[in-house]
């Protein structure tokens, strides 16, 4: 399927591994102009080289950091005026309620809840104006499955999740729909960081630890990021003009609500 957005210039937030890097492939693949972006300059160069190579398009890496003013303001001077704007940003590690503290909430809040808003706040207007725009905002399984463990994730992209359906309904009268991905028990980096705390929790093997992770998937197995990806570049296209303000879970049908 031709997704129709050939050409078009997308940011793919938090894109040196995991997640945005699997949807900056899968974008560049289908001949977006992509800017990824990351922290680390070396491997954020690594994975430009390396979506050249599958996509046969070189991206243009911006190193920034997404939670402050600057980072942000630096990435919306490489791509001024952005047709695609896929948000992600790493989540706070797992606790307990007395582990967190003023600052860790703060920190939580500018990294998935107001980073993501400052940044459709200053790509959105434009998109409307030139009538075409596609935001999707990589949330988590856990804003509709809250667990007290994962309150910093949990509360942060639930306000995420309100945003952006009350702006959604405004926007999509110019063409510009906003979704959100929620995954859960993507085979990634963070997944592998996650079975470690396992081990170390329960005192078992990593294999173990990953077997874990492996039975609480109804599909009986690991999401692969270039499903997760081509997910996101499918509410990219032409064709999802009609769906906004959703929210798509990845999670092997692992859901149980009916909503």
């Amino acid at each position: 399927m031709d997704l129709g957005i050939d050409g078009r210039r997308a940011i793919v937030c938090a894109s040196s591994r995991g997640l945005g890097k699997a949807c900056a492939l899968a974008l560049a693949r289908e001949g977006c102009e992509v800017f990824i972006n990351g922290r680390d300059e070396a491997r954020l160069g690594q994975a430009a080289r390396e979506i050249e190579q599958a996509s046969g398009r070189r991206p243009t890496p911006v190193v920034a950091d997404l939670d402050s003013d600057a980072g942000r303001a630096a990435l919306l001077a490489a791509c001024p005026q952005p047709d695609i704007l896929v948000n992600n940003n790493a989540g706070p590690a797992p606790g307990e309620l007395e582990q967190w503290d003023h600052a860790a909430w703060l920190a939580a809040l500018e990294a998935n809840l107001l980073a993501p808003i400052l940044l459709m706040s200053a790509v959105v207007p434009g998109m409307r104006t030139r009538k075409f725009g596609r935001v999707v905002n990589i949330t988590s399984a856990v804003v509709k499955s809250p667990r007290l463990g994962m309150s910093l994730s949990t509360t942060a992209r639930t306000g995420l999740t309100a945003f952006a359906k009350g702006l959604s309904r405004e926007a999509v009268a110019d063409n510009v729909t906003i979704n959100n991905l929620l995954p859960q028990h993507i085979d990634t980096d963070r997944q592998e960081y996650m079975a470690r705390r396992i081990m170390e929790d329960r005192g078992i093997t990593f294999a173990q630890a990953r077997s874990l992770q492996v039975k609480s998937v109804r599909a009986r197995r690991l999401g692969r990021p270039e499903e997760f990806g081509d997910a996101c570049a499918f509410l990219c296209s032409a064709q999802a003009s009609f769906i906004s303000g959703q929210n798509l879970q990845l999670d092997g049908g692992s859901y149980d609500g009916l909503f």
